[in-house]
């Protein structure tokens, strides 16, 4: 989470993994590659791969996935980081720098995710 955090500001860069800017799924890949856990690239890939857990269940650092269809993994658009007390960290979309902010609930997938 913290690894996430320190990047508040950073541009967002479609496909990007950094350094110089991450898209939603290269922020979530890198933060979690620093705690030394190895996440899939995209956030489709991701939302296939982790612990799918209830909201109610959720903790600093687990994932929150968004998709047209909350039946359909291949239907997802974006990923977060939850970090608790309703807030997220994301990289959004261009012209939106890396960001905290509050957690957007419409849209999100049936589960949330814990690699």
């Amino acid at each position: 989470m913290a690894w996430a955090v320190a990047r508040v500001g950073t541009p967002y860069l479609w496909g990007g993994v950094g350094p110089d800017g991450y898209d939603c799924s290269g922020l979530t890949m890198k933060a979690w590659r620093d705690a030394g856990v190895n996440l899939n690239r995209t956030s489709r890939d991701q939302y296939k791969q982790v612990r799918k857990i209830s909201y109610d269940e959720m903790r600093p650092g687990d994932l929150v996935f968004w998709g047209s269809n909350v039946n359909d993994p291949d239907s997802i658009t974006h990923v977060a980081m939850w970090m608790g007390n309703n807030q997220i960290v994301e990289a959004p979309r261009a012209g939106v720098p890396v960001r905290v902010t509050s957690m957007r609930w419409s849209g999100t997938m049936t589960y949330a995710g814990r690699p």
